[in-house]
């Protein structure tokens, strides 16, 4: 009897454990349905476009234009052209924000490079009138440049600051660690180009220090992401927080050698989210959470140079690290630049070849 009772208690235990092991799984999700088309080409350079409190798309080309795109024809709608602007290689007319109370403040913000004798970046705000920007006022000025890694974007935070990416203008030995200069750094300005007086280092327009050349910055429910490149390993999604050195020129990626880990244990150094070895190019980055798109909803969009692709990277729940990544249009449409999104979902993505650049839209099927 015993014997028995055994027999049947063991062959309902495999019964359930075949029960439990067959139970079917969650279905993966279904890849995301989405066209793209061109809205409009023609364009040299695309650096900046960002969706405007006018449902138009604004863009900056390198040579020193400022336009406003109509999302449904493509019409370009020129608003400024910056004759003072000098563009070499990878230098010019960079970065753009628009004032977040634009009714009442009508006041876009623009970093580009010029040469009263050497070659040099600022930071103006002009205002605009309704049909174009007037009455430049330089806000920040003697930003050293270079015809290669200048950055530069912007971004005006919620609590409005201007916060301002630079690169290291090449001069990797002695800048990105110097905090009292400001190339390989990511700055933190008052809308008036003042220093904010809870900057982490009194006096300085510092706010994250050690970079290499950062291209794209958002915010994620007071999570501030950066892209940055590296060398010829480990370009970077960041997080960055407040005083943090990131680490160039001894870190490259993560702190995964001797050298690097003695360096990161003394000097505060924020590791990355994400690297990327072989290099990607990472450039502009937005954030997405709209319907249009369902299978994008909690993703950072990150355009790229190298190989010419869309990276949309899922976030977690917290915002604090990458779930994971899928890419879209790889060489398609050449070296992409800059991504916006409009209220609706679609996506806008500016190239930059140089020849007859475009801005695609990316909506569902």
């Amino acid at each position: 009897m015993k014997y028995q009772t055994l027999l049947i208690l063991f062959s309902l235990s495999v019964f359930a454990g075949c029960k439990k092991k067959n139970k079917t799984a969650e279905p993966p999700p279904a890849p995301a349905e989405i066209k793209d088309e061109v809205l409009t080409a023609g364009l040299s350079y695309v650096w900046e476009i960002t969706w405007g409190p006018d449902n138009f798309i604004w863009m900056t080309e390198r040579d020193g234009k400022v336009s406003r795109v109509n999302p449904t024809t493509g019409e370009v709608i020129p608003v400024l052209n910056i004759t003072e602007v000098v563009s070499k290689n990878e230098g010019g007319l960079l970065g753009m924000a628009i004032h977040p109370d634009f009714s009442t403040n009508p006041y876009v913000y623009v970093e580009y490079d010029y040469e009263p004798n050497s070659y040099k970046g600022k930071i103006v705000r002009y205002t605009y009138n309704g049909t174009s920007l007037i009455s430049p006022l330089t806000i920040f000025d003697n930003i050293p440049a270079s015809t290669h890694h200048n950055g530069c974007r912007l971004l005006i935070s919620p609590d409005k600051k201007l916060f301002v990416t630079l690169g290291d203008v090449t001069r990797y030995d002695t800048d990105p660690q110097n905090k009292s200069v400001v190339p390989g750094k990511i700055l933190r300005l008052n809308l008036d180009g003042s220093i904010p007086s809870d900057n982490p280092f009194p006096g300085n327009p510092v706010w994250t220090y050690g970079h290499r050349n950062p291209q794209g910055l958002v915010i994620v429910d007071n999570v501030m992401y950066s892209s940055e490149h590296g060398t010829d390993v480990d370009d970077e999604l960041n997080i960055i927080e407040k005083g943090r050195n990131y680490g160039w020129p001894i870190v490259e990626g993560f702190c995964n050698n001797s050298n690097e880990q003695n360096f990161c244990s003394t000097n505060n150094v924020k590791e990355p989210v994400k690297a990327w070895s072989p290099t990607i190019a990472p450039s502009g980055i937005d954030y997405y959470n709209k319907d249009e798109i369902p299978q994008w909803k909690n993703s950072l969009l990150l355009a790229t140079l190298k190989n010419s692709r869309l990276y949309q990277m899922k976030l977690d729940a917290t915002h604090t690290s990458v779930t994971e990544t899928n890419e879209f249009f790889t060489n398609k449409y050449g070296r992409m630049r800059d991504v916006c999104i409009s209220p609706s979902g679609k996506v806008y993505i500016g190239t930059s070849n140089g020849n007859n650049d475009k801005i695609i839209v990316v909506s569902k099927k």
